[in-house]
């Protein structure tokens, strides 16, 4: 039996839950605490909040959100976003984070990885790769949330992060981000096969057949969902509903909305209990 973590990404601007498409276009969607208790209810395994303006401004800005969410959930959380230093990572985990994802300062300075995991420990250390196809049909690595390519191919670039002993890979297809077109299979086969450390996937689920296929037919760890579970509850839960219309009027006003409603329908609870039934081992739900 495989096991298998089900982690929702909350991307948060400020004080607000935000969802993009390859990165971009952010729309506010309400309060993450209020996302991330419900997920926890659900059965989520872990919860990854992701500051994603943090490089732009060279800082984390979550401490706060840290703060809020720890009153309400018992489950692993990374935090992930504008992390340059050991400070900064120290500063994090006091705040109640039990794990931090790191990218472009990863890329600048590959030495912070491994004084990181020194320090820290390897468990702790999750290093954020992002990766986009470009026109040679390679996978280049990104930083600053695909805002700026790196010098680095991502089969290059996993082995180094395994090398300099971070403790897991989160891997995100930009392509696919936001889009709900399924994973990159090729990309997700080719990474989780060529390191032994876990790799968990992020970009583009759509629905449990998306989950599961890519939970079979690769060697992830752990799938990292966004769109797909914040527009269920959006779209079916009545109070989160209302709260994402005071953050955005238009937050309905999405093409396919009955397509969407269609592909979005499965709940963290249920993801977890058909996983149970196809026997995945994941966290038990009461």
């Amino acid at each position: 039996m495989k096991k298998i973590r089900i982690i929702p990404r909350l991307d948060i601007k400020g004080d607000f839950l935000v969802k993009g498409i390859h990165l971009e276009g952010l729309r506010i969607l309400g309060k993450p605490e209020n996302f991330a208790y419900e997920y926890y209810k659900n059965g989520a395994d872990e919860i990854i909040y992701q500051d994603v303006v943090a490089s732009l401004y060279g800082k984390n800005s979550l401490l706060d959100q840290i703060h809020k969410v720890n009153k309400k959930i018992f489950i692993p959380l990374t935090v992930g976003g504008g992390i340059r230093t050991t400070i900064d990572i120290k500063k994090i985990l006091k705040a109640g984070a039990d794990k931090v994802a790191i990218n472009t300062a990863a890329v600048k300075n590959p030495n912070l990885i491994t004084k990181a995991a020194r320090i820290f420990g390897s468990s702790t250390i999750i290093v954020a790769v992002e990766v986009l196809k470009n026109d040679k049909n390679e996978y280049e690595v990104f930083t600053n949330n695909g805002r700026e390519r790196t010098k680095w191919l991502v089969t290059d670039w996993v082995k180094e992060i395994e090398r300099r002993k971070a403790g897991e890979i989160l891997l995100t297809s930009i392509d696919k981000d936001g889009t709900a077109n399924g994973f990159d299979f090729e990309l997700v086969k080719k990474i989780s096969k060529s390191v032994n450390i876990p790799v968990i996937c992020h970009g583009g689920a759509s629905n449990f057949k998306d989950i599961l296929d890519i939970s079979f037919d690769t060697e992830v760890s752990g799938v990292c969902i966004s769109s797909m579970l914040h527009y269920n509850l959006i779209l079916f839960n009545r109070a989160f509903k209302n709260e994402a219309l005071k953050c955005n009027s238009n937050i309905l006003r999405m093409s396919n909305i009955d397509k969407k409603k269609k592909m979005f329908k499965d709940t963290v609870r249920i993801i977890k209990k058909k996983l149970n039934l196809r026997k995945f081992i994941t966290r038990s739900i009461k």
